[in-house]
């Protein structure tokens, strides 16, 4: 399967959501939450993930997570990962009461594709605050894919971008077994897995160069994660990228509201007085979808 059939198959059957004047969205990619060792990348970020997901929570936003949301390659329970991170969990589970949760699955993640997934592993979990065991989210579904799409047609392409790398993609149970027995043990080391597009530069840039070439033949916005470096698009480039949550000292998500979308970073940050605390910080945009010069289909 080629990488624009791979890109393509990803939005069958994806969800069509609306994107109107009114309309709130929050993307994050590669969260990576892990089982609280020391290879859980997403520990020392996970503060600034809870205070950007309760701002987002309180401000009506609809919360999208492109893929690799958790660490399932170098971890092999999800129950493990959800009794660590219960906090962020509980904080998910409110953003799907509320029918604003939209979850897609990435190469790390790739086993939530099977349909009974979320039934088996996400059902439930221990709740701290009320000392019980409480619904998760026993019915979400995992897409390949979802699509924003406004009353004149415009969409926007939301995936995780792992289809443009084969042995992340088509090989991805390969790359699994490399990172799980090989590339994990020498981590502790300081050796970066040459095989991952996050920590390998040469894969990172043509990666991008591959989804930017399919946006570009397909004139439509793709925002994607999986190579962690974050990026907003301008009016003559289709490919965007929400960044990660697992940078050294910030996470990176793609805002979108009022038809515009906004790049920010959540980072601590010192007042005056020498107190710290979380601040977000705008590092492109807003770019205003109605000055996009695309074509809608």
């Amino acid at each position: 399967m080629s990488l624009n059939s791979r890109l393509s198959h990803s939005f069958d059957n994806a969800p069509v959501l609306a994107l109107n004047q009114s309309a709130r969205y929050v993307l994050f990619s590669d969260c990576h939450r892990g089982c609280g060792n020391s290879n859980d990348n997403f520990l020392k970020n996970e503060h600034l993930y809870f205070s950007a997901l309760q701002h987002y929570y309180q401000n009506g936003f609809t919360y999208i997570e492109l893929g690799d949301g958790d660490e399932l390659w170098e971890n092999r329970k999800m129950e493990q990962i959800i009794e660590v991170h219960n906090n962020v969990f509980c904080l998910l589970s409110k953003f799907a009461a509320a029918n604003r949760l939209y979850l897609i699955y990435g190469n790390h993640d790739m086993e939530k594709k099977k349909t009974s997934y979320s039934k088996c592993h996400c059902s439930r979990y221990y709740c701290t605050d009320t000392q019980q065991i409480q619904p998760l989210f026993a019915d979400m579904n995992y897409y390949g894919g979802v699509i924003l799409e406004d009353v004149s047609g415009l969409r926007l392409y939301l995936t995780h971008g792992h289809q443009a790398d084969l042995l992340n993609s088509v090989f991805w149970k390969l790359s699994r077994f490399l990172v799980r027995y090989v590339w994990k043990p020498l981590e502790h080391a300081g050796v970066l897995d040459p095989t991952s597009a996050a920590k390998n530069n040469h894969r990172k840039s043509l990666t991008e160069e591959r989804l930017s070439l399919w946006a570009d033949e397909q004139q439509q916005i793709l925002i994607s994660g999986h190579t962690h470096r974050p990026r907003l698009g301008s009016a003559d480039s289709y490919y965007f990228n929400t960044g990660s949550c697992v940078h050294p000292c910030c996470i990176t998500c793609i805002e979108i509201q009022n038809r515009a979308l906004t790049l920010c970073k959540w980072t601590l940050d010192t007042r005056f007085d020498r107190t710290l605390y979380v601040a977000r910080e705008v590092l492109a945009g807003p770019l205003y979808l109605s000055d996009y010069r695309i074509n809608a289909k």
